[in-house]
């Protein structure tokens, strides 16, 4: 099931751009979420990210993002790493997925573009991909796009 006119929305976001197998997106979070640390910046939430590039490529591009306690930020330029004091992407398509992430995301990234080939609707926007917790403590996927 898709869902429109879904909005993401955050507070002092931190973000990164990497590059690396699907199989070691959780050495990219690690070495961000590292480099944060080591700059003292207070995790307000879950990392989310944007694949920039196709996800069948054996090499993806992603921008990893985390929204952080402070609003002053202090990390050199060296690390790479930018700062939006607001990050908000709204007019998007949203699915979930609930289960399998390996297999059924694949099945859930097409299904959002299937429903924008079917209305007719532009791509504007990376597919972002938010890992959240459901009130029984299960960990799911939202999937969104924005869209024209």
């Amino acid at each position: 099931m898709v869902v429109e006119n879904h909005k993401i929305a955050y507070r002092n976001v931190a973000s990164k751009y990497y590059r690396f197998s699907p199989e070691e997106i959780d050495l990219a979070v690690e070495d961000f979420v590292a480099i944060l640390a080591e700059y003292d910046c207070q995790p307000t939430g879950t990392i989310f990210y944007a694949m920039i590039s196709d996800p069948t490529e054996e090499v993806m591009t992603a921008e990893l993002f985390l929204p952080i306690e402070e609003d002053l930020f202090n990390i050199p330029a060296s690390e790479e790493i930018a700062f939006r004091s607001y990050f908000s992407v709204d007019q998007m398509l949203m699915t979930r997925v609930m289960k399998d992430f390996e297999t059924d995301s694949q099945v859930k990234y097409w299904e959002l573009f299937g429903h924008m080939e079917e209305r007719n609707l532009k791509k504007r926007t990376p597919v972002f991909v938010e890992i959240k917790q459901s009130p029984e403590g299960e960990n799911y996927a939202e999937m969104s796009v924005g869209v024209l």
